[in-house]
Formats: structure tokens, sequence, C-alpha cells
């Protein structure tokens, strides 16, 4: 029995099909969702969710933050924005890097919230870096 996938970003819904597994890149590492997996809502960093059926990779896309809830039979992920591979651009993640850099220097250190959003925003365009550099 697969798990039902649903990846959601503001704009649209971007996937809803079966998978025999989804890793989501949630905010303590990678996480490997099979059927039956135990009820829980994370939240995303930025990074690849990959979708399989059997052993062999079928899709992924690139998740900037946001959460997923995930229950024995479905695994819905609420993204901030999603990007196709092909669609991340080195320059505009640098770009998005440079913001953030800036953002955090501006940062009142103080303010939980606002230290924590922008030190997720660096991680968001930091990993965005990556991804588009990879092969």
């Amino acid at each position: 029995m697969p798990v039902a996938l649903e990846i959601v970003s503001p704009e649209k819904l971007l996937v809803a099909r079966p998978v025999d597994m989804v890793v989501v890149p949630a905010e303590e590492g990678d996480l490997g969702v099979l059927p039956g997996h135990a009820p829980m809502i994370v939240t995303l960093r930025g990074g690849f969710a990959t979708l399989y059926e059997g052993s062999q990779v079928t899709g992924s896309l690139f998740i900037a933050g946001g959460f997923a809830e995930i229950t024995p039979e479905r695994c819905t992920v609420l993204a901030d924005a999603v990007y196709r591979p092909g669609d991340l651009s080195k320059s505009a993640a640098e770009q998005r890097l440079a913001a953030a850099e800036a953002a955090w220097e501006a940062a009142d250190k103080m303010n939980v919230a606002a230290r924590d959003g922008a030190l997720v925003e660096l991680q968001i365009a930091r990993a965005m870096i990556a991804a588009a550099e990879a092969p």
C-alpha cells in the first residue's frame, strides 16, 4: 500500500499521487516516509523532497521551507516555495543569500522570532546554492 503524497505551494497543488516512499527535508534531517509511518507534523528546511517507486527515484522538488503532516497513509507537504531542479538559478540563490545575510545583520538578536526567521532564510539560501551547483 503506497503513501498518498501531496506537495502544495501557496500558488498550487504540485504533486498528488501515491508513492512507495518520499524523503522530505525535515528541520532535524532528511525524513523518509513509508506506509504506516507514525503520525507527526515536522518543520521543513530548504532541501529536496525525493519521490520513490520501489527503489527508483521518480522525481524530486526543492522545498524552500514549510511543514509536512504525516499519517500512516498520507504525507502532505505545505511548502513556502517549491522549485523544480532545472528551475534553480545559482545567481538568484546568491542574491537570496546576500539578502538573507543583510537581514541577519539587521535582525535584533534579542528578538527570538526575528533571529530565527533570519537563520532559516540563511539556511534556505545556502541550500538553494548547493542545489543549483549540483550536477
